[in-house]
């Protein structure tokens, strides 16, 4: 990932709430594109110029060929708040975070996310990096890439509130990421098969296991949607799929207790 800083020049008289509505506008636009990572976006102001830092996936992730229908119309905007478009310098790697993926058509790819991973929630099968969003052929839905942004923001609250286990919610935040049947599971297996679709590239959704009454059960549990008894590998996939089922596109990890 690098650190990119966005530099927006006044070229008449504006206010500060027309500035910041404009720049919050484009950087949830592009956020959204998968083209800048995070939520947070401060504004700095300085004599007439305000600046943006940011992290992306690739150094050339804000080039206007990545650009959605959404991010141009929030850039021609701009000039309502009296912006010009910005200027952007790359100001380095960041080295706490993960590198993107290389640009190649994986084997398989995979939904695969934690609450500490501000990546793009699309991984290379091959190398679990992140595959940029921005990179994909077609828009996952409406234009740009929200609905999956939306999705990895609510699995990642659901998996730190079970991480913490220190209230009620612990039951009803695992039974989202865990199970078969709930919301945020079939939301996120949905959007699985729509990238499949348009990548052409099979895609895979990651289920998260923890709990269980017994190793032996755990090692023999079938697959959440299918009920397939062996799908379990005979060695884990990057150390963390213990379990493959290549009719439901589902992986999923030895239960956490018994690792």
């Amino acid at each position: 990932m690098y650190v990119v800083e966005l530099e927006f020049e006044c070229f008449d008289n504006t206010t500060v709430s027309a500035v910041d509505m404009a720049v919050n506008g484009l950087m949830d636009a592009l956020r959204y594109n998968g083209q800048v990572l995070g939520r947070e976006f401060p504004i700095v102001m300085d004599e007439g110029i305000f600046r943006v830092r940011a992290v992306c996936p690739e150094q050339d992730s804000l080039h206007s060929r990545f650009h959605s229908d959404h991010v141009k119309a929030c850039l021609n905007r701009l000039s309502q708040a009296s912006l010009l478009s910005p200027k952007v310098k790359v100001l380095g790697r960041d080295i706490n975070s993960e590198a993107a993926a290389e640009e190649f058509a994986p084997s398989w790819q995979v939904i695969y996310t934690t609450y500490v991973h501000t990546c793009s929630p699309l991984r290379c099968g091959e190398t679990l990096m992140p595959i940029p969003l921005y990179r994909l052929p077609e828009p996952t839905l409406n234009g740009d890439h929200k609905a999956i942004v939306k999705w990895q923001t609510e699995w990642q609250a659901c998996d730190e509130i079970q991480m913490a286990g220190g209230c009620q919610a612990e039951h009803a935040t695992l039974h989202e990421i865990r199970d078969a049947e709930s919301d945020l599971f079939r939301r996120g297996w949905d959007l699985r098969g729509r990238i499949e679709y348009i990548t052409k590239i099979p895609t895979y959704y990651y289920q998260y296991q923890v709990g269980g009454d017994s190793l032996e059960s755990e090692l023999n549990r079938p697959c959440p949607k299918c009920g397939n008894d062996e799908w379990r590998l005979d060695a884990p996939i990057h150390g963390i799929f213990h379990f493959k089922c290549d009719e439901c596109r589902i992986v999923s990890n030895l239960s956490w207790d018994y690792q």
